[in-house]
């Protein structure tokens, strides 16, 4: 059974599982005592550091492991941002950072600090002179992913460092979706990644900051990890991490290519079998492994099961898929459609074969959905106008609804009506104006309504 999730979590890479096994061994001692045990523990942490630090492209004291990928980006930012205190309490993210990152930044508002998104293009990368723009004088840290972990856009890690350095503002780059790949530019100033995105343990993630930047550790520390992150390193776990990542590297630039060929096969065969359906993010400037489409009209849940149920393991940042049902801050920022969404990671090691039959398991996936959810299957045009302006009440419904119902109402009024739209559902905000540039229909714009919202829309087709 395929597992197509690989930007959530990758399976176990073999070199981790060999190096965890021997680890259990010989690193389970205190790393912090003179004795032999206590030395050997030490020898196998250093080294794991070095093996790591060699990668990352950083001196091994400038490294330290943590619990988690989450803890090294609320680390790295609250330690800046405390250190950089008499700078001001500016910092600045932009608008499809990992929700880690956006956390940490509604705490630092929450303190009273101040926080400026910048927004991102259609594809999902900032510009970088918006993100320039977004720097202060008061500014005391920029935090830029370097690939998206939904759709898979890279990042202009390199501009951004550069209008950084001139402005003498840190940046922090995520870089847990792009490290297996290969390096991160140059001028970063702090870094971090989690083991558990390239095929090593879960509970590792490590943080880098370079010598010069001024950085408080924040809550309880201790003399473990440079003062950093506090508690007994899990040494095991930090070996098969390192050397899981010295291994997938070593790999990448094959891996990647053949990877990046079957990712493309999944974005043209996408849009040319199912009907109605954008493939999202960059096509060029993109992860080898990734790629993400929305399907109009589909509740994206229910073709999760059914992928599922298929035999395929798959991702969605659809509203429908979450307790929130709001949508993904990702999907929302680069204003493309949500409904239906699906984000698709090919883990190292996926075939042709594979890629093949979940082609030829989704057409009738998506099918299936839109034929239970009562999709309309003829176009606007066979239906007989009624009248030039009609009032669609689809408050209470949930995505994908709103959309359908506004589907089945549009060949009421002839070209040039309106048919207005009443909804609650947030995703609408998102959904209704993509639906229009599909359909080639045109959006008016909102206003408020009781009990929810009011979409306008123009019939031009």
């Amino acid at each position: 059974m395929p597992y197509f999730d690989s930007a959530s979590s990758a399976p176990l890479h073999p070199v981790a599982r060999q190096a965890l096994v021997a680890a259990l061994d010989e690193g389970w001692a205190d790393p912090a005592r003179l004795y032999r045990e206590g030395r050997r523990a030490r020898l196998l942490l250093d080294a794991a550091r070095e093996a790591a630090a060699e990668v990352v492209g950083c001196r091994p004291d400038e490294l330290v492991f943590t619990p988690s990928g989450t803890r090294a980006v609320h680390t790295g930012m609250a330690g800046t941002l405390a250190g950089r205190r008499r700078v001001g309490g500016h910092l600045v993210v932009s608008a499809v950072e990992h929700s880690s990152v956006l956390h940490a930044a509604q705490t630092h508002e929450a303190e009273g600090g101040s926080v400026t998104e910048v927004p991102v293009e259609r594809t999902g990368a900032v510009a970088v002179d918006s993100f320039a723009a977004a720097l202060r004088p008061d500014t005391a840290l920029a935090c830029l992913q370097s690939a998206n972990h939904e759709v898979g856009t890279e990042q202009p890690v390199a501009g951004a460092a550069e209008v950084c350095r001139a402005a003498g503002v840190p940046l922090l780059v995520d870089a847990a979706q792009s490290l297996p790949w290969g390096p991160v530019p140059e001028g970063w100033s702090l870094l971090a990644a989690s083991a558990h995105k390239w095929g090593g343990p879960a509970g590792v993630g490590l943080l880098a900051v370079r010598k010069g930047v001024r950085f408080a550790p924040q809550g309880a520390v201790d003399e473990r990890e440079s003062g950093r992150s506090a508690g007994f390193e899990n040494i095991p776990a930090i070996v098969a991490a390192a050397a899981s990542l010295r291994a997938v590297r070593a790999e990448a630039e094959e891996e990647g290519r053949r990877l990046r060929v079957l990712v493309d096969r999944i974005r043209r065969r996408v849009a040319r079998l199912v009907p109605d359906v954008e493939v999202v993010g960059d096509a060029e400037r993109r992860l080898p492994h990734l790629v993400t489409f929305s399907c109009l009209y589909v509740d994206g849940e229910v073709l999760l099961h059914e992928l599922d149920r298929a035999g395929f393991s798959v991702s969605s940042g659809s509203s429908c898929t979450s307790s929130t049902l709001t949508p993904s801050h990702v999907l929302s920022a680069m204003g493309v459609l949500s409904e239906g969404n699906v984000r698709v990671s090919l883990p190292p090691g996926t075939t042709a074969a594979d890629v093949n039959r979940f082609l030829d398991v989704l057409p009738a996936a998506v099918a299936g959905v839109r034929e239970r959810l009562g999709v309309p299957s003829a176009g606007a045009a066979d239906t007989v106008p009624v009248s030039d302006a009609l009032v669609v009440d689809a408050l209470g419904m949930r995505c994908p609804q709103p959309v359908i119902e506004l589907a089945k109402t549009i060949g009421g009024v002839p070209v040039g009506g309106t048919v207005t739209v009443l909804s609650d559902d947030e995703v609408a905000r998102l959904d209704i104006p993509a639906w229009c540039a599909m359909r080639g229909q045109e959006y008016l714009g909102e206003s408020p309504a009781a009990g929810g919202v009011a979409y306008r829309v123009r019939r031009l087709v």
